[in-house]
């Protein structure tokens, strides 16, 4: 089993790119395997990893269907639907409070 390349935070060679590099770029991994690890020191505690990813081989972004931002859109007004009121609350729920803060506040 080879090992992967690991290079010190701010140190990656060009052509390399983090998932969220490639994503500014307009690009995915595209299932293309990790070609090396960048690795950013800490105090007390293991190092930050991220995995690099080849740009070259990435490919570009699927662009998002009616379909898709239609079930989005369903989703985020799930997590702004307050249980106990059925309101939406214009903000997304704390999974903490499980409802709404006026919800939360009047527990009647």
């Amino acid at each position: 089993m080879a090992t992967l390349p690991v290079y010190r935070w701010r140190l990656a060679p060009e052509g390399l790119a983090t998932r969220r590099q490639l994503r500014a770029m307009g690009l995915r991994p595209g299932g293309q395997d990790v070609a090396a690890e960048l690795q950013r020191p800490r105090r007390h505690r293991g190092p930050l990893v991220a995995y690099l990813y080849r740009v070259d081989c990435a490919k570009p972004v699927r662009p998002m269907t009616p379909a898709r931002r239609a079930a989005l859109a369903r989703a985020n007004r799930a997590r702004r639907t307050c249980p106990a009121c059925r309101r939406d609350a214009g903000y997304v729920i704390p999974t903490s409070l499980g409802a709404c803060v006026p919800c939360t506040d009047n527990p009647n």
